[in-house]
């Protein structure tokens, strides 16, 4: 939906529905049409929510909306990490903790769009779907069972084990108390750098390989952690794939 103050998808919709879009910030016309996505049974995203052109930047708040796009596709310029996702994921990050306190946080997601030859699927989102329906696939997306991913070359996996007990993104574990161990692996991204982060901020960073294949653990407990969720890097900074949270109880 390419509104006047902000584009958002509509996800799962039916064939050949129509949702508005002629509206700005102000018109009071978003909700309703926020409304009919949900009662089609779909998903509704917040698209780049900091993209450097007019009409681009998402003004509405996010409070309505299913899942956020942390991660766009590079615009014109060759690097593919650009400032408007930087501030969209720490935009997310800081909303992360006070909506999993209160119970419905919202998921990231990853899209490429199509602004340049070349670039479908750089990033993406890698959904755990329970199967490939498009019921499956959106109550995955809707539930955070997914990660984003620079492209297939990329693979991710996060798990947090606690009292016998495991769970892995999207999930909720109950630590009953006891120790919570995380664990990343990742592969695909040399030299990497992997940080955890969770309602307290960025608490661990750890250096990968050079062989780009590795796995790094980080210890906590759900009194001092709600949730813990990964950021994977380049050497220059750059993402190179990201993780929705486990949120520990």
């Amino acid at each position: 939906m390419t509104t006047k103050t902000g584009h958002w998808l509509a996800l799962g919709i039916a064939p050949g529905q129509v949702i508005d879009w002629d509206y700005r910030v102000g018109d009071k016309l978003i909700d309703r049409c926020l409304d009919q996505v949900r009662e089609s049974g779909g998903l509704c995203v917040a698209a780049h929510p900091h993209a450097p052109y007019p009409s681009g930047s998402f003004m509405y708040p996010y409070q309505g909306l299913d899942v956020v796009e942390v991660w766009n596709g590079l615009w014109t310029s060759d690097r593919p990490w650009n400032a408007d996702n930087e501030a969209a994921l720490a935009e997310w990050g800081r909303g992360l903790a006070e909506g999993i306190h209160a119970g419905r946080w919202q998921p990231a997601m990853g899209n490429s769009d199509t602004h340049l030859e070349g670039q479908i699927g750089i990033p993406h989102t890698v959904v755990l779907a329970e199967g490939l329906s498009t019921l499956a696939i959106l109550a995955a997306i809707r539930a955070g069972r997914s990660w984003i991913a620079e492209s297939a070359a990329v693979d991710l996996s996060l798990t947090a084990v606690a009292a016998g007990h495991n769970a892995g993104i999207g999930e909720r574990l109950a630590a009953h108390g006891e120790p919570v161990m995380v664990r990343a692996h990742i592969r695909g991204v040399p030299s990497a750098t992997v940080s955890f982060h969770t309602d307290r901020g960025k608490v661990h960073r750890e250096s990968l390989p050079d062989s780009g294949v590795g796995t790094t653990e980080w210890h906590t407990t759900s009194e001092d952690s709600a949730f813990v969720r990964i950021e994977v890097r380049h050497p220059h900074g750059h993402m190179a794939a990201l993780s929705n949270p486990i949120v520990l109880t």
